[in-house]
């Protein structure tokens, strides 16, 4: 009777362990693959040094560290973080170059802020899997992002202009999309 207790025992204790090693490997999984699409994100992101920028993932929540030229490449990195599947947080610890030089200019200011618009616009469409992001052109003026291009269907339109609508600092957006005819 000891020994049978024994073996459920150590039975029982064997599969706890084997299950909390396959739980641990899944998140490990899960955040290495946020982590890659992190990267990504930030190397396909042309206004961006994608080589002063770390990411680490725990839990799906995402840290950024290193150094970057302005406060609105610090909001940028951020905004493309925040979007990507599987993220629940984004922890900015990016520091702003002291020697860059921030622009008191509300005209310069306002075209960093539609740039800024314009490229998480875009790569948010680009890494929607549901919206042909290549073939819808984003232009932005004055946090008002204008929609242009073809889709294959409404649905698609409407997933479009609700990404761009969705993003922050967006004002309005004019949907100028149409629908390819079969």
């Amino acid at each position: 009777m000891k020994r049978t207790t024994l073996a459920v025992l150590m039975t029982l204790s064997l599969v706890s362990v084997s299950a909390v090693a396959a739980n641990d490997w899944k998140d490990n999984a899960k955040d290495a693959w946020i982590d890659g699409k992190a990267e990504t994100t930030l190397l396909l992101n042309g206004n961006l040094n994608s080589f002063t920028i770390d990411t680490q993932v725990k839990n799906g929540k995402v840290t950024l560290t290193g150094e970057v030229e302005s406060n609105v490449d610090k909001a940028l990195a951020a905004e493309l973080i925040e979007g990507l599947d599987g993220v629940t947080s984004v922890d900015n610890k990016l520091l702003v170059k002291k020697d860059s030089k921030t622009s008191s200019d509300p005209a310069k200011n306002s075209a960093l802020t539609d740039a800024k618009i314009a490229t998480v616009v875009k790569t948010s469409l680009l890494f929607e899997p549901e919206t042909s992001g290549i073939n819808i052109d984003v232009d932005v003026k004055d946090s008002v992002v204008t929609l242009t291009g073809e889709v294959d269907s409404n649905a698609e339109k409407d997933l479009a202009v609700a990404k761009a609508k969705n993003t922050k600092d967006v004002m309005d957006v004019v949907d100028k999309l149409t629908v390819a005819e079969d």
